[in-house]
């Protein structure tokens, strides 16, 4: 329900089955299908879903629901406004009267707005102020000496100053479910339960191992490169060649073996003549 939840406890399982009998009864005006029960009891039933229609239509009608507001409200509306009736304001106030003992609801014109306030006095004292908005723009407080405001966050702030901070705005924090549940029929008899989710974290996907060079490096590094110079020749640039030429000059390997070569040549002619 919208104050909380209600528990009933039943002895046995017929006598459960016969309490959602009669729950769905009165609440859908019609016998439910999807419960087992005995022919006597279904008339039983019957006889409760026609009690209950007859006593609909011999009651009292009650005070339709305050209308929505059918102008627009100017600026932010501040955080104690609540779209409730009058009966309802109170009920609120006095159900909660940590969160604030003031709050801001639509007239019953639907033209207009209305603060409901509470206070403590040898019981609970409630009252009601009306709160109009203005053809130049803006809002009035309408008491013997009407109040003008620029907005509704100024309604409420100048009736937090007049009365010295006794009245409060009501800042009702909704709760929030704490476990995850969902709604699933049972595979027995197709009754519908309301299950609640595991609260255990997901398992985690295992984590992918690092990955590695394609290619290894060999641990065996790798010889330098011969050391080659780049000189330039003397040869002077002209119209003709404008580059000049690129020479290498000899490693010191290729230059111990021009001189063993050039020794070898020598001793040949030496013998040779």
């Amino acid at each position: 329900m919208k104050d909380g939840e209600t528990k009933l406890t039943a002895p046995n399982l017929e006598s459960r089955e016969l309490w959602k009998g009669f729950l769905y009864s009165v609440i859908d005006l019609n016998v439910p299908s999807c419960l087992t029960l005995l022919p006597g009891q279904l008339q039983m039933l019957r006889e409760v879903v026609d009690k209950e229609r007859s006593r609909r239509r011999t009651r009292t009608p009650t005070r339709a629901p305050p209308s929505p507001l059918s102008v627009p409200l100017v600026g932010e509306i501040p955080p104690c406004f609540r779209p409730v009736s009058r009966t309802e304001a109170e009920v609120l106030l006095e159900r909660h009267p940590d969160c604030g003992n003031m709050l801001l609801r639509p007239g019953r014109d639907g033209c207009s707005l209305a603060v409901t306030t509470r206070q403590d006095l040898n019981g609970s004292v409630f009252r009601h102020y009306r709160v109009t908005q203005r053809d130049q723009g803006g809002y009035v407080i309408d008491v013997e000496n009407p109040i003008p405001c620029a907005d509704l966050h100024e309604v409420i702030d100048a009736l937090v100053e007049k009365t010295a901070g006794a009245l409060q705005p009501f800042l009702l924090e909704e709760p929030y479910e704490e476990n995850i549940t969902y709604v699933s029929a049972n595979d027995e008899n197709g009754e519908r339960i309301l299950h609640t989710a595991p609260s255990s974290p997901l398992p985690r996907a295992p984590a992918l191992p690092p990955k590695q060079d394609r290619w290894p490096s060999s641990p065996l590094s790798r010889s330098p490169a011969p050391d080659r110079r780049i000189l330039t020749s003397p040869v002077p640039a002209s119209p003709t060649n404008p580059m000049r030429r690129l020479i290498l000059s000899p490693s010191p390997l290729t230059q111990t073996l021009n001189e063993e070569l050039k020794m070898k040549l020598e001793k040949r002619r030496a013998s040779q003549e």
